[in-house]
Protein backbone atom coordinates (compact mmCIF):
# COMPACT_ATOMS: atom_id res chain seq x y z
CA UNK A 1 0.00 0.00 0.00
CA UNK A 2 1.19 3.57 -0.62
CA UNK A 3 2.78 5.28 2.37
CA UNK A 4 1.53 8.64 3.66
CA UNK A 5 3.87 10.61 1.38
CA UNK A 6 2.68 8.68 -1.66
CA UNK A 7 -0.92 9.34 -0.65
CA UNK A 8 -0.20 13.07 -0.51
CA UNK A 9 1.44 12.96 -3.95
CA UNK A 10 -1.49 11.02 -5.42
CA UNK A 11 -3.94 13.49 -3.89
CA UNK A 12 -2.00 16.49 -5.28
CA UNK A 13 -1.94 14.92 -8.74
CA UNK A 14 -5.66 14.18 -8.62
CA UNK A 15 -6.38 17.79 -7.63
CA UNK A 16 -4.22 19.07 -10.48
CA UNK A 17 -5.99 16.76 -12.96
CA UNK A 18 -9.38 17.97 -11.78
CA UNK A 19 -8.37 21.63 -12.04
CA UNK A 20 -7.07 21.16 -15.60
CA UNK A 21 -10.14 19.20 -16.71
CA UNK A 22 -12.50 21.92 -15.46
CA UNK A 23 -10.91 24.36 -17.92
CA UNK A 24 -9.86 21.98 -20.70
CA UNK A 25 -13.27 20.37 -21.07
CA UNK A 26 -12.82 19.42 -24.71
CA UNK A 27 -10.04 17.95 -26.80
CA UNK A 28 -7.45 20.62 -27.60
CA UNK A 29 -4.86 23.13 -26.42
CA UNK A 30 -5.98 26.01 -24.22
CA UNK A 31 -4.15 29.28 -23.79
CA UNK A 32 -4.94 31.06 -20.54
CA UNK A 33 -5.01 34.53 -19.03
CA UNK A 34 -1.58 33.68 -17.61
CA UNK A 35 0.43 34.08 -20.77
CA UNK A 36 3.12 31.54 -19.90
CA UNK A 37 0.60 28.82 -18.97
CA UNK A 38 -1.26 26.55 -21.38
CA UNK A 39 -3.46 23.55 -20.63
CA UNK A 40 -3.86 20.46 -22.81
CA UNK A 41 -6.38 17.66 -23.21
CA UNK A 42 -6.51 14.73 -25.61
CA UNK A 43 -9.21 12.08 -25.66
CA UNK A 44 -7.23 9.72 -27.91
CA UNK A 45 -3.52 9.13 -28.62
CA UNK A 46 -2.23 11.55 -31.25
CA UNK A 47 -0.03 11.38 -34.30
CA UNK A 48 3.48 12.88 -33.97
CA UNK A 49 3.59 16.67 -34.27
CA UNK A 50 6.66 18.76 -35.13
CA UNK A 51 6.99 21.78 -32.86
CA UNK A 52 9.41 24.01 -30.99
CA UNK A 53 9.51 23.52 -27.22
CA UNK A 54 10.48 26.69 -25.41
CA UNK A 55 12.40 26.80 -22.16
CA UNK A 56 9.74 25.51 -19.81
CA UNK A 57 8.18 22.86 -17.63
CA UNK A 58 5.73 20.33 -19.00
CA UNK A 59 3.60 18.27 -16.61
CA UNK A 60 1.45 15.22 -17.27
CA UNK A 61 -1.39 14.99 -14.77
CA UNK A 62 -3.08 12.07 -16.54
CA UNK A 63 -2.00 9.88 -19.45
CA UNK A 64 1.43 9.73 -21.09
CA UNK A 65 3.48 11.44 -23.77
CA UNK A 66 6.58 10.93 -25.90
CA UNK A 67 8.95 13.68 -27.05
CA UNK A 68 11.50 12.92 -29.76
CA UNK A 69 14.66 15.02 -30.04
CA UNK A 70 17.16 14.21 -32.80
CA UNK A 71 15.76 10.70 -33.07
CA UNK A 72 15.99 9.98 -29.33
CA UNK A 73 12.67 9.43 -27.50
CA UNK A 74 11.91 10.79 -24.04
CA UNK A 75 8.82 9.46 -22.25
CA UNK A 76 6.91 10.98 -19.39
CA UNK A 77 3.63 10.01 -17.81
CA UNK A 78 1.15 10.97 -15.09
CA UNK A 79 3.00 12.28 -12.05
CA UNK A 80 6.11 13.27 -14.01
CA UNK A 81 7.41 16.55 -15.37
CA UNK A 82 9.71 17.40 -18.24
CA UNK A 83 12.10 20.36 -18.19
CA UNK A 84 13.27 21.95 -21.42
CA UNK A 85 16.25 24.21 -20.76
CA UNK A 86 16.52 25.77 -24.23
CA UNK A 87 14.26 26.15 -27.26
CA UNK A 88 14.27 22.80 -29.07
CA UNK A 89 12.82 21.43 -32.33
CA UNK A 90 11.04 18.25 -31.26
CA UNK A 91 8.42 15.77 -32.41
CA UNK A 92 5.86 15.04 -29.70
CA UNK A 93 2.72 13.00 -29.34
CA UNK A 94 0.33 11.72 -26.70
CA UNK A 95 0.74 7.96 -26.25
CA UNK A 96 -1.92 7.24 -23.60
CA UNK A 97 -5.39 8.80 -23.63
CA UNK A 98 -9.03 7.75 -23.83
CA UNK A 99 -12.46 9.30 -23.50
CA UNK A 100 -12.73 7.82 -20.00
CA UNK A 101 -9.22 8.86 -18.96
CA UNK A 102 -8.09 11.67 -21.25
CA UNK A 103 -4.57 12.97 -21.40
CA UNK A 104 -4.37 16.06 -19.16
CA UNK A 105 -1.29 18.21 -19.00
CA UNK A 106 0.09 21.69 -18.76
CA UNK A 107 3.03 23.67 -20.08
CA UNK A 108 4.59 26.57 -18.20
CA UNK A 109 7.07 28.62 -20.21
CA UNK A 110 9.91 29.90 -18.03
CA UNK A 111 11.33 33.40 -18.41
CA UNK A 112 15.12 33.05 -18.91
CA UNK A 113 15.83 36.43 -17.33
CA UNK A 114 13.89 35.56 -14.17
CA UNK A 115 15.62 32.17 -14.00
CA UNK A 116 19.04 33.83 -14.31
CA UNK A 117 18.24 36.45 -11.67
CA UNK A 118 17.02 33.89 -9.15
CA UNK A 119 19.87 31.45 -9.90
CA UNK A 120 22.34 34.21 -9.06
CA UNK A 121 20.97 34.73 -5.53
CA UNK A 122 19.62 31.30 -4.52
CA UNK A 123 22.22 28.65 -3.68
CA UNK A 124 21.42 25.08 -4.70
CA UNK A 125 20.23 22.75 -1.98
CA UNK A 126 23.11 20.72 -0.44
CA UNK A 127 21.34 17.49 -1.35
CA UNK A 128 20.97 18.35 -5.05
CA UNK A 129 23.02 15.96 -7.14
CA UNK A 130 25.21 17.03 -10.00
CA UNK A 131 23.79 15.66 -13.23
CA UNK A 132 24.89 15.46 -16.81
CA UNK A 133 23.40 18.42 -18.58
CA UNK A 134 20.76 17.39 -21.11
CA UNK A 135 18.33 19.54 -23.09
CA UNK A 136 15.36 17.42 -21.93
CA UNK A 137 15.07 15.79 -18.52
CA UNK A 138 12.25 14.05 -16.67
CA UNK A 139 11.68 13.96 -12.91
CA UNK A 140 8.82 12.88 -10.62
CA UNK A 141 6.47 15.70 -9.70
CA UNK A 142 6.83 16.27 -5.97
CA UNK A 143 3.98 17.51 -3.78
CA UNK A 144 5.34 21.04 -3.24
CA UNK A 145 5.79 21.71 -6.95
CA UNK A 146 2.41 20.14 -7.76
CA UNK A 147 0.80 22.37 -5.14
CA UNK A 148 2.35 25.51 -6.65
CA UNK A 149 1.18 24.50 -10.13
CA UNK A 150 -2.29 23.78 -8.77
CA UNK A 151 -2.46 27.23 -7.23
CA UNK A 152 -1.44 28.75 -10.56
CA UNK A 153 -4.17 26.86 -12.44
CA UNK A 154 -6.89 27.62 -9.87
CA UNK A 155 -5.87 31.29 -9.94
CA UNK A 156 -7.45 31.44 -13.40
CA UNK A 157 -10.83 31.51 -11.61
CA UNK A 158 -9.86 34.85 -10.02
CA UNK A 159 -9.02 37.08 -13.00
CA UNK A 160 -8.75 40.24 -10.90
CA UNK A 161 -5.83 38.72 -8.98
CA UNK A 162 -3.87 37.19 -11.86
CA UNK A 163 -1.66 40.20 -12.62
CA UNK A 164 -0.62 40.48 -8.96
CA UNK A 165 -0.44 36.86 -7.81
CA UNK A 166 0.62 34.87 -10.88
CA UNK A 167 4.17 36.36 -11.01
CA UNK A 168 4.68 35.40 -7.36
CA UNK A 169 3.64 31.79 -7.94
CA UNK A 170 5.74 31.61 -11.10
CA UNK A 171 8.77 32.81 -9.12
CA UNK A 172 8.06 30.19 -6.47
CA UNK A 173 7.99 27.49 -9.14
CA UNK A 174 11.34 28.63 -10.53
CA UNK A 175 12.83 28.68 -7.03
CA UNK A 176 11.63 25.12 -6.46
CA UNK A 177 13.14 24.05 -9.79
CA UNK A 178 16.46 25.71 -8.90
CA UNK A 179 16.61 23.96 -5.53
CA UNK A 180 15.23 20.59 -6.60
CA UNK A 181 16.29 17.75 -8.90
CA UNK A 182 16.36 20.04 -11.94
CA UNK A 183 18.86 22.42 -10.32
CA UNK A 184 21.95 21.36 -12.26
CA UNK A 185 20.14 21.38 -15.60
CA UNK A 186 18.60 24.80 -15.10
CA UNK A 187 21.66 26.48 -13.61
CA UNK A 188 23.88 25.37 -16.48
CA UNK A 189 21.63 27.29 -18.86
CA UNK A 190 21.11 30.30 -16.61
CA UNK A 191 24.57 31.05 -15.19
CA UNK A 192 26.42 33.78 -17.08
CA UNK A 193 29.51 32.59 -18.90
CA UNK A 194 28.72 28.88 -18.94
CA UNK A 195 28.74 27.12 -22.32
CA UNK A 196 25.05 26.33 -21.93
CA UNK A 197 24.15 29.96 -21.40
CA UNK A 198 26.22 31.05 -24.41
CA UNK A 199 24.53 28.46 -26.60
CA UNK A 200 21.13 29.54 -25.31
CA UNK A 201 21.89 33.07 -26.50
CA UNK A 202 22.80 31.79 -29.95
CA UNK A 203 19.61 29.71 -30.06
CA UNK A 204 17.60 32.82 -29.21
CA UNK A 205 19.31 34.71 -32.03
CA UNK A 206 18.63 31.90 -34.50
CA UNK A 207 14.93 31.89 -33.60
CA UNK A 208 14.73 35.55 -34.53
CA UNK A 209 16.99 35.38 -37.60
CA UNK A 210 16.50 31.94 -39.15
CA UNK A 211 15.86 33.41 -42.61
CA UNK A 212 19.34 34.95 -42.70
CA UNK A 213 22.51 33.41 -44.07
CA UNK A 214 25.34 32.90 -41.58
CA UNK A 215 28.58 31.01 -41.10
CA UNK A 216 29.54 28.74 -38.24
CA UNK A 217 32.54 30.98 -37.61
CA UNK A 218 30.21 33.94 -37.03
CA UNK A 219 28.02 32.03 -34.60
CA UNK A 220 31.05 30.62 -32.77
CA UNK A 221 32.54 34.09 -32.39
CA UNK A 222 29.28 35.40 -30.91
CA UNK A 223 29.51 32.59 -28.31
CA UNK A 224 33.22 33.29 -27.65
CA UNK A 225 34.15 29.77 -28.77
CA UNK A 226 36.24 28.19 -31.47
CA UNK A 227 34.15 26.70 -34.32
CA UNK A 228 34.88 23.12 -33.25
CA UNK A 229 34.05 23.81 -29.58
CA UNK A 230 30.92 25.68 -30.61
CA UNK A 231 29.69 22.79 -32.77
CA UNK A 232 30.28 20.35 -29.90
CA UNK A 233 28.41 22.43 -27.32
CA UNK A 234 25.58 23.34 -29.68
CA UNK A 235 24.87 19.71 -30.53
CA UNK A 236 25.15 18.71 -26.87
CA UNK A 237 22.61 21.35 -25.82
CA UNK A 238 20.13 21.10 -28.70
CA UNK A 239 20.68 17.60 -30.08
CA UNK A 240 21.30 18.90 -33.61
CA UNK A 241 23.88 20.98 -35.50
CA UNK A 242 23.37 24.75 -35.97
CA UNK A 243 22.48 24.27 -39.65
CA UNK A 244 20.01 21.49 -38.82
CA UNK A 245 18.47 23.73 -36.15
CA UNK A 246 18.05 26.55 -38.67
CA UNK A 247 16.55 24.15 -41.22
CA UNK A 248 13.99 22.85 -38.73
CA UNK A 249 12.98 26.40 -37.80
CA UNK A 250 12.58 27.31 -41.47
CA UNK A 251 10.56 24.23 -42.35
CA UNK A 252 8.22 24.55 -39.38
CA UNK A 253 7.60 28.23 -40.12
CA UNK A 254 6.97 27.44 -43.79
CA UNK A 255 4.47 24.77 -42.74
CA UNK A 256 2.64 27.28 -40.55
CA UNK A 257 2.57 29.85 -43.36
CA UNK A 258 1.06 27.32 -45.78
CA UNK A 259 -1.51 26.19 -43.21
CA UNK A 260 -2.51 29.56 -41.80
CA UNK A 261 -1.94 31.98 -44.69
CA UNK A 262 -2.53 29.66 -47.66
CA UNK A 263 0.90 30.27 -49.18
CA UNK A 264 1.96 27.85 -51.89
CA UNK A 265 5.20 25.91 -51.47
CA UNK A 266 7.30 28.25 -53.61
CA UNK A 267 6.11 31.35 -51.76
CA UNK A 268 6.63 29.69 -48.37
CA UNK A 269 10.14 28.64 -49.38
CA UNK A 270 11.08 32.22 -50.27
CA UNK A 271 9.41 33.54 -47.12
CA UNK A 272 11.64 31.46 -44.82
CA UNK A 273 14.88 32.06 -46.73
CA UNK A 274 15.20 29.26 -49.29
CA UNK A 275 16.64 30.29 -52.64
CA UNK A 276 15.67 27.00 -54.31
CA UNK A 277 12.06 25.76 -54.28
CA UNK A 278 13.19 22.26 -55.28
CA UNK A 279 15.65 22.09 -52.36
CA UNK A 280 12.85 23.27 -50.05
CA UNK A 281 10.52 20.51 -51.28
CA UNK A 282 13.21 17.84 -50.83
CA UNK A 283 14.05 18.93 -47.30
CA UNK A 284 10.37 19.37 -46.41
CA UNK A 285 9.64 15.82 -47.53
CA UNK A 286 12.53 14.43 -45.48
CA UNK A 287 11.40 16.35 -42.40
CA UNK A 288 7.66 15.70 -42.53
CA UNK A 289 7.47 12.52 -44.60
CA UNK A 290 5.40 13.98 -47.44
CA UNK A 291 5.63 16.66 -50.10
CA UNK A 292 4.41 20.11 -49.00
CA UNK A 293 1.19 19.78 -51.02
CA UNK A 294 0.29 16.33 -49.65
CA UNK A 295 1.26 17.24 -46.09
CA UNK A 296 -0.84 20.41 -45.98
CA UNK A 297 -3.80 18.65 -47.62
CA UNK A 298 -3.61 15.90 -44.96
CA UNK A 299 -3.32 18.39 -42.07
CA UNK A 300 -6.35 20.33 -43.30
CA UNK A 301 -8.38 17.14 -43.69
CA UNK A 302 -7.50 16.07 -40.17
CA UNK A 303 -8.47 19.49 -38.84
CA UNK A 304 -11.82 19.38 -40.59
CA UNK A 305 -12.54 15.90 -39.26
CA UNK A 306 -11.74 16.95 -35.69
CA UNK A 307 -8.74 14.67 -35.38
CA UNK A 308 -6.06 15.75 -32.87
Amino acid sequence: MPDSRQNIEISALASLSEAISKIAQNDGDFTTAIGALSLHRRNTPTTPVHCIYQMGLGVVAQGAKQVMLAGKPTYYRAGESLLTTVDLPVVSHVTRASAEQPFLGLMLVLDPQTVAQLAAVIPPAPTVREAQVTPLSVEPLDHALADALLRLVTLLAEPALIAHVAPLIQQEIIVRLLTGPYSSQLRQMATAGTPGQQIAKVVGWLKQNFTRQFTIDELAASAYMSPSTFRHHFRHVTGVSPLQFQKKLRLQEARQQMMNKNLDASSAALFVGYESASQFSREYSREFGESPWRDIRRLRAEGESGMP
